[in-house]
């Protein structure tokens, strides 16, 4: 009995020691650190490029003066409107006041197309562009560190902080992939290794390393040590100041010239109207060539009434010679080229582009024209507006107009705000109702988040006389153009009453020409008076008027009297 006690004794110690010793194994490997060693996620990268501690998927090439940055990473990073154009097989950079131009393996170079040399080109290989570091410093405002160490290099922006930490234990310390003992190791930190922390969690620093490797060290062994700002770097400021009439609201109006300018002489008065757009120019060919109809005696009579004077500039709506002309830096060049000469050969004020019919394809090369013709507009003092159509679904009407981006670039944008029912409607309607004509406005200043500063709304100044009946049992509906004074005198010769119709905030007329039902939505001072409570509403920049001439005189009164002021 006394021998079985032992032996149950003994089993039980052995026991015990087996469940120590693998506790105490099991304890070990729960608190020993990670000693493995793993590459970093960019060891592939020969001279990885980071930001705000991101690194990129391409490597930089050269170093130093020579240093060069792949285009995707400069697009992404610096600025995402500098393009590769392949057609002219160049980097085109667009500022507020430059426009440069950089031909891929040529040191010389286009700044405002005047020629500079470059110290080093813009180089292809395989599908990757490069830019050169240089240039790029003296457009924007950044910093580039090199790491001698790796060869890494970390962009940094003016303004940027950068809060520097420093190792602070006696030997050096291990930088791991997660913020954990068992996460392998990463990189190693010197004593006294200065890092930049990144942020916090729990009780572990985010750090990189000056030479690019990110991960986490525990903060107890880092210690904050100081923060530094990327100083502001002096930029060239364009000296050009957008034209503003004195109360603030612009009140422009279209002059619509087809063959010849009109007899001045002929043109009542205009009160308080600031700027007049004559439909001067427009591409004539797909070589880039601009069809001229401006007269120097039309300024001179503008100018001497106080109206600035802003030609428009079309493409004549042909589609197929818009894509030609837009697609290549040397065709966009000469058309900016003429519109400058034009400007300054009739004492231009300003430009008003209507691009219309273009293609879907074309949309970004529009905007890069326009990206490219402003700052020369502006160099020569030229305001520059754009017209662009409400939102729809319409591809070459509506869905082309990149009207974010070319508000970024121009003074001032005209919403055309009619043709809510165009003249080939299957169906009769107003030319612009109101309902229609503030969802128009609210989808641009809400969706597109255009300025109201920028904002222009256009009026009508005519409406559609509508003709329906019915043919083979099925309504049709056919229309004509009306001027105010036409529409007038069939009311008058018709003896009818105008109704306001609610639902549109105009006056209507209808009547009856044997089976025909004639129908007339009205522009008149009632829809003049309710557009321009719309500029005040939403504080638009003022109105434009489409057109000259089909106005009756008292309008120009109650433009003036009922544009709102400067808010």
């Amino acid at each position: 009995m006394l021998k079985s006690s032992k032996k149950v004794i003994l089993i039980s110690a052995l026991c015990l020691g087996m469940f120590a010793a693998g506790a105490g194994t099991f304890l070990i490997q729960q608190l020993a650190p990670n000693r493995t060693h793993v590459e970093t996620d960019f060891h592939e990268l020969t001279k990885p490029i980071f930001y705000e501690g991101n690194y990129y998927k391409s490597s930089a090439i050269g170093e130093k003066e020579g240093l060069k940055l792949p285009l995707d990473f400069v697009q992404k990073w610096i600025d995402p409107t500098i393009i590769y154009e392949k057609s002219s097989d160049s980097v085109i950079i667009t500022t507020k006041d430059k426009v440069m131009q950089m031909k891929t393996t040529e040191l010389s170079a286009l700044m405002n197309e005047k020629p500079i040399s470059l110290s080093f080109p813009v180089e292809k290989k395989e599908d990757t562009i490069y830019l050169p570091v240089e240039p790029l410093k003296q457009l924007y405002a950044f910093e580039i560190r090199e790491s001698v160490k790796s060869g890494a290099i970390l962009l940094f922006k003016q303004g940027d902080i950068i809060k520097w930490g420093k190792h602070i234990g006696k030997k050096e310390t291990q930088l791991r992939t997660e913020a954990t003992i068992k996460a392998p190791i990463i990189a190693t930190i010197a004593v006294n290794e200065q890092v930049m922390i990144m942020g916090l969690e729990e009780n572990w620093y985010k750090v990189q390393l000056e030479s690019g490797p990110i991960g986490f060290v525990r903060k107890s062994e880092i210690t904050e040590d100081h923060d530094e700002t990327i100083p502001l770097q002096e930029q060239s400021v364009s000296t050009y100041v957008p034209w503003k009439p004195i109360t603030g609201k612009l009140n422009m109006t279209w002059e619509h010239v087809i063959t010849k300018n009109p007899d001045t002489s002929k043109i009542s008065d205009m009160p308080g109207l600031q700027v007049i757009s004559p439909t001067w120019f427009s591409v004539a060919d797909s070589e880039g060539r601009i069809s001229n109809l401006a007269d120097a005696s039309y300024v001179k009579w503008a100018h001497d009434r106080n109206y600035q004077v802003w030609a428009l500039f079309s493409n004549g709506f042909d589609a197929d010679r818009t894509t030609k002309v837009l697609a290549n830096y040397d065709l966009r060049m000469k058309m900016i080229k003429q519109l400058l000469g034009f400007a300054q050969t009739y004492k231009l004020q300003g430009i008003n582009i209507d691009f219309e019919n273009v293609y879907l394809k074309d949309k970004e090369n529009l905007v890069q024209f326009v990206r490219e013709m402003t700052p020369f507009m502006h160099e020569q003092g030229l305001s520059v507006s754009i017209d662009v159509t409400p939102k729809s679904t319409n591809e070459m009407w509506s869905v082309f107009y990149d009207r974010p981006a070319l508000a970024e670039v121009v003074d001032y944008m005209m919403l055309m705000a009619y043709d809510e029912y165009w003249a080939t409607s299957p169906k009769s309607g107003s030319v612009s109702s109101l309902p229609w004509v503030e969802r128009s406005v609210t989808a641009l200043l809400t969706t597109d988040k255009i300025p109201p500063s920028k904002l222009v709304l256009g009026v009508p100044f005519y409406t559609r006389q509508w003709t329906e009946e019915t043919k083979n049992g099925k309504l049709t509906a056919t229309s004509k153009t009306l001027t105010m004074e036409a529409a007038q005198t069939i009311i008058k010769d018709k003896k009818l009453t105008p109704t306001f119709l609610a639902d549109t905030g105009q006056n209507y007329v209808e009547y009856k020409d044997g089976s025909k039902l004639i129908r007339i939505w009205l522009e008149d001072e009632v829809s003049i008076k309710a557009r321009l409570a719309l500029v005040d509403k939403y504080n638009l920049a003022g109105v434009a008027t489409w057109r000259r001439g089909f106005e009756k005189p008292e309008i120009w009164g109650a433009l003036k009297d009922n544009l709102p002021i400067l808010k």
